[in-house]
């Protein structure tokens, strides 16, 4: 996928900053020794930009459909393990990267709702 797109495309964008950052901060995971954590945290947490940018090639609406709600569970899962991360160790930038995720938690949802009343208009 050409790097314009990215850009231009807010919530392809939003997925890929977001994964960096949570690169960054299993890092800082595993420099504590909290590898199982981290191992956790970065499988979800990278997945849900993986499942956006999946849904860009969907090869229906359902199938776009499908993808987001895939990143939406993975969002779930990563707000679990941030969450974890904030109460157990109180660790830096885990209030920063809930946030980042409330933001992107917000944008899949409406996607969702948008792609299934559009799916549904096309069908009357």
């Amino acid at each position: 996928m050409h790097k314009d797109l990215v850009d231009k495309n807010i919530i392809l964008k939003l997925t890929f900053d977001f994964a960096l950052d949570i690169i960054s901060y299993c890092e800082c995971l595993e420099a504590e020794y909290r590898y199982n954590l981290a191992r956790q945290l970065f499988k979800s947490g990278t997945s849900i930009g993986a499942n956006v940018r999946e849904a860009q090639n969907a090869e229906s609406k359902s199938d776009f459909i499908h993808k987001f709600k895939i990143a939406a569970k993975e969002m779930d899962e990563t707000e679990y393990w941030l969450q974890l991360c904030s109460k157990s160790y109180d660790l830096e930038n885990t209030q920063m990267l809930l946030s980042k995720l409330e933001q992107i938690s917000k944008i899949i949802t409406k996607i969702i709702a948008t792609s299934k009343k559009s799916r549904v208009n096309l069908t009357d």
